[in-house]
């Protein structure tokens, strides 16, 4: 059942990992499942709030799958029930929750497309409305009573929002709760999660306790920036790479990254090593690599690993001979602009010279005539980070281009 030691399997758990709580907890955990020859119950919940699930998810699913390949029992956990609440983490407002039906329509596409990572006959979709249906108003009274609003408003994003008087509902201080009761039902031994998500995830332990079941050990993974390389991905934001995206999209998408999060990329989503990675750096810096080439094989391993090798190829072909072989002009305007951090793309647009407003500007994205790094724009509201070092192509319509380099 397990192939590894207890201490090795710690080890190659670490990697990646930003909190662990606790090391010396989650050891003496696997090595009772070694001595039972029983599997831990790995718990990882995702709230179905968009029915896409994007690469920013994976850096946590692949710890789950490590999990698996360990020999351990995975539990993907649909919060059905937390999504019609709303979980505040990382805002400073509250988030709109979702109707059952929505939940459904999502949680359907979420089910199906976690096993282009999991191996499906090794993963327990669980979903939480299961138990949390059937909480009687005596049940959600003794649970609240196991939690202070004071220890509740050490969460970040409450006491800032305490602070700066921005409403807080009741509904949303259930949210930890529901979470946390979570693991009281599925008796977790470890509970993954963002590292946004470090609060909830010590609440599950403490209503374990509360609930006479054994304390989970928590671990944390790092936020995956977005393609802007400012906020975390999301959907919502327009910086996302979904799994379930066509090749070309995904292979589209990732060329518009900076050389910067290009790296980021290579460590938090790809099998990498540290030494590798460090060496990967370094030939780009001193030219032996080309970024471009580095950044065609990050896009390659996206598509293989969420399509197929021969879609990976078929790709960058396209890709090659779209933006590469013909339709663009080898005597397009170059434009130097200064590094921002993020500028709406209807402002960049009138900044390079390719719309003299930003009425123009929203009226072409709106007519899909505008593209960046080859990819169509449709959305006006869209942000793009102008990182020190970056160039890149940009077009409204057939005949307005301009290669943007930053400096």
């Amino acid at each position: 059942m397990f192939k590894l030691s207890a201490e090795e399997q710690l080890f190659e758990l670490k990697k990646g990992v930003v909190d662990l709580v606790s090391e010396s907890e989650l050891l003496a955990k696997l090595k009772d499942a070694m001595k039972k020859k029983k599997p831990l119950i790995i718990k990882a919940g995702f709230d179905p709030s968009r029915p896409d699930i994007h690469i920013g998810h994976t850096v946590l699913i692949n710890k789950l799958k490590q999990f698996q390949e360990l020999g351990h029992h995975v539990v993907f956990l649909i919060g059905d029930f937390t999504a019609m609440i709303g979980d505040p983490s990382g805002r400073n407002q509250t988030r709109p929750a979702l109707t059952q039906e929505e939940c459904i329509e999502n949680a359907k596409t979420y089910a199906v497309q976690v096993f282009k990572i999991l191996d499906k006959d090794k993963t327990e979709i669980s979903y939480n409305s299961t138990w949390m249906n059937k909480f009687s108003a005596r049940d959600f009274i003794k649970l609240t009573s196991q939690y202070t609003v004071a220890r509740m408003l050490e969460r970040d994003d409450f006491s800032k929002r305490y602070k700066e008087q921005v409403p807080i509902s009741v509904h949303e201080l259930l949210y930890p709760l529901v979470q946390g009761y979570d693991s009281v039902a599925l008796k977790s031994d470890v509970e993954l999660g963002g590292t946004d998500q470090r609060f909830n995830l010590l609440v599950g332990r403490e209503l374990q306790k509360s609930y006479g079941v054994a304390q989970q050990c928590i671990m944390t993974t790092p936020i995956l920036e977005g393609l802007d390389g400012v906020q975390k991905m999301s959907k919502s934001l327009n910086n996302y790479i979904a799994i379930d995206d066509s090749p070309k999209e995904m292979f589209g998408k990732t060329m518009r990254l900076s050389d910067e999060l290009m790296m980021r990329y290579y460590e938090l989503l790809t099998d990498i090593t540290v030494s590798e990675l460090a060496k990967l750096k370094e030939d780009v810096a001193s030219g032996v690599k080309h970024p471009r080439d580095v950044k065609v094989e990050l896009a390659k391993t996206f598509v293989a690993r969420f399509h197929s090798a021969k879609d990976a190829e078929q790709a960058e072909d396209e890709f090659n001979r779209v933006f590469a072989a013909g339709g663009i002009p080898d005597d397009i305007p170059e434009v130097l602009v200064a590094p921002e951090s993020e500028i709406g793309i209807m402002s960049l647009l009138v900044k390079i010279g390719l719309a003299s407003s930003n009425g123009e500007a929203k009226r072409a994205i709106e007519g899909k005539a505008v593209e960046i790094r080859g990819e169509k724009i449709t959305n006006w509201k869209m942000v793009v980070a102008l990182n020190s070092g970056d160039s890149f192509v940009m077009r409204n319509g057939k005949k307005k281009y301009a290669k943007v380099v930053v400096k």
